[in-house]
């Protein structure tokens, strides 16, 4: 039986090569459910039954669901999720020349498992900013760009040349970890042709060449994503690129139990939270009966450590709490209070246990692909997770017969941390940590399973629908 949930999170990831792209493809789905943009840089005038996003840098996008019972001071309940993955980014000078070769400089972001991205057919994707002239003014805007054909690649050397590559594959990651783009008789030829072309038709026909930005970058690069844009290179005033793989998230292995493709960590989460939350408010009758509000908030830059004007660590979520409230009432006294009955899901994906490495898991923790959804403990607060945010949690899955997993680390390992304890203790909210499991966490190709996304979806969308009915029956309070 085919696993829609699954099939739809594949086009999403192939949507998806950035976090620019991922934000993009949300507000696509968010405005085709009904969901209404809002700006921060405009008042809010928000309505009991109504929905709305808002997103900053187009890269972080924060959406909810407004109850037609609420009322200012109810708790809003949230799946946290995060839109980055670890990447190479382009230099903001990424002309690179040596030996005969054009090569592009980069920058690491995040803790990749570096040594994956040999040897493979790359690409960039990205934003750029294009300046227009206009008679009397100039006009600039922000383009998503995906040049989809294999243009990058970083070659490892040859076994010849190093006896030890298969012992010790060790690489410097400045001098020796730098893409090559193309040969520099190649180029040359290129540009002379360029010339000859601009030569035979005249001025404002053809690419300029030598420009403020083609000092930066080469030209040939330039050119490429000119003609993806559909403008001249000398109108790239500014880019953000990152590197990615050209080939194609798909479902795999031998019984289709499998997604192959790079960034599951976290596109995984951020796609289940934005499908649990789309369709728990599909219905025309969905929010009659809600009290509070349902939401997703996918921020970028956690790989980096979310502290950024839109990662985890700033006020992205505590702003929108209290617009929201204040779009309800005038008095101050009420968001704390609403703070105190909201709750977080910090979703971001958890390790599965490895066959070939069995001993990184402590025995008792062990989660499986096909499992369910993984929640994460830790006693040094590397997760949020306590007592009560895991009941709360668990119980949904068990009224809906949906399987759960449970997670520690082992004493003698060191362990990752995510957005929940940084808006736990920055917001005060109540949060579990929770995720799928997964296998390659950080390779430029991972691997989790089908029916965990289903799950994951499932599991989000019951925690959407039945939150507000299960708290009102706990009695633990302080």
């Amino acid at each position: 039986m085919e696993n829609t949930a699954a099939v739809d999170f594949v086009e999403f990831l192939n949507a998806s090569p950035t976090a620019f792209h991922a934000v993009d493809e949300a507000k696509k789905r968010l405005s085709s459910a009904g969901f209404e943009q809002l700006s921060e840089r405009k008042d809010w005038k928000l309505e009991p039954g109504k929905k709305y996003f808002f997103t900053r840098n187009h890269s972080t996008i924060v959406a909810f669901a407004v109850g037609k019972k609420y009322v200012a001071g109810n708790g809003v309940y949230i799946v946290g999720a995060h839109t980055d993955s670890p990447s190479l980014k382009l230099k903001p000078i990424s002309k690179v020349s040596k030996g005969g070769y054009l090569e592009v400089g980069v920058q690491l972001y995040g803790g990749g498992l570096w040594y994956t991205w040999f040897d493979r057919d790359l690409t960039v994707a990205g934003r750029v900013i294009v300046k227009k002239n206009h008679i009397g003014s100039e006009s600039y805007s922000h383009h998503l760009v995906h040049i989809e054909k294999p243009i990058l690649r970083i070659p490892t050397l040859a076994i010849h040349l190093d006896r030890d590559a298969n012992t010790a594959f060790k690489f410097n990651k400045e001098t020796q970890f730098v893409p090559v783009l193309a040969t520099s008789i190649k180029a040359e030829l290129n540009k002379l042709a360029v010339e000859n072309v601009l030569a035979e038709t005249g001025p404002g026909v053809g690419s300029k060449l030598d420009t403020k930005t083609t000092q930066k970058h080469h030209s040939i690069l330039l050119q490429l994503l000119a003609d993806e844009i559909g403008c001249e290179p000398d109108e790239i005033s500014d880019l953000e690129l990152q590197l990615c793989d050209t080939q194609k998230s798909v479902i795999g292995g031998a019984l289709n139990e499998f997604i192959y493709s790079g960034r599951l960590d976290n596109l995984c989460m951020t796609f289940c939270s934005l499908k649990a939350l789309i369709d728990s408010t599909s219905s025309e009758t969905s929010l009659h009966e809600e009290t509070g509000i349902r939401m997703i908030a996918l921020f970028d830059h956690e790989e980096v450590g979310s502290a950024s004007a839109q990662g985890a660590g700033s006020p992205v979520m505590l702003d929108a709490l209290s617009r929201i409230t204040s779009s309800f009432t005038s008095d101050p006294k009420v968001l704390p209070k609403t703070i105190q009955k909201s709750f977080l899901v910090s979703a971001d994906m958890a390790h599965a246990l490895h066959p070939n490495y069995m001993e990184k898991h402590e025995d008792n923790h062990r989660p499986k692909l096909h499992g369910g959804l993984v929640v994460k403990n830790n006693a040094g607060q590397k997760y949020a997770t306590n007592a009560v945010t895991q009941f709360l949690f668990s119980e949904i899955a068990a009224k809906h017969k949906l399987p759960v997993q449970d997670f520690v680390v082992r004493n003698d390992s060191s362990c990752g941390s995510t957005i929940g304890p940084i808006l736990a203790s920055g917001v005060g909210i109540r949060t579990v940590d929770v995720g799928a499991p997964q296998l390659s966490m950080h390779s430029i190709r991972e691997v989790c399973g089908v029916d965990d996304v289903n799950y994951s979806f499932q599991h989000f969308k019951a925690f959407f629908e039945e939150f507000a009915h299960l708290e009102v029956k706990l009695t633990v309070d302080g």
